[in-house]
């Protein structure tokens, strides 16, 4: 995948119940010829928009009984990076998860304080 700001591609992992559906989908006779994944509803659009990717969340994140307001797009992405980060304590693994050249950029986006640092500092003795 191509990160839109940079161009530069991203790795990322897909666990294997979702590798079966996607196979499964694009194996469908309206995937046939279609070069992306979810194709647009309308001739003129070869992909679903943003738009209809994010209404596509809320309706995910409704029919689940969640607030549709505490989660979109963006948060969904951010999500398992902060697991990562969380558990492990590694902001060079999730740096890489999330394709940022500069450390800075991936402290800001998941909110890491001195705090955090001091924690992991103190959890490892040596």
């Amino acid at each position: 995948v191509l990160q839109s700001k940079t161009q530069k591609p991203v790795r990322f992992e897909i666990s294997e119940g979702t590798r079966t559906s996607v196979m499964k989908w694009m194996e469908d006779p309206l995937m046939v010829g279609s070069e992306y994944l979810w194709p647009g509803r309308f001739h003129e659009r070869l992909h679903i928009s943003t738009r209809q990717y994010a209404r596509i969340v809320r309706n995910w994140v409704s029919s689940i009984g969640l607030e549709v307001t505490a989660y979109g797009t963006h948060s969904m992405r951010r999500t398992k990076v902060t697991q990562i980060y969380k558990k492990t304590g590694n902001l060079r693994a999730v740096q890489l998860l999330l394709g940022h050249t500069k450390m800075d950029s991936t402290v800001r986006y998941l909110g890491v304080e001195l705090e955090d640092a001091l924690a992991i500092s103190e959890a490892i003795e040596i």
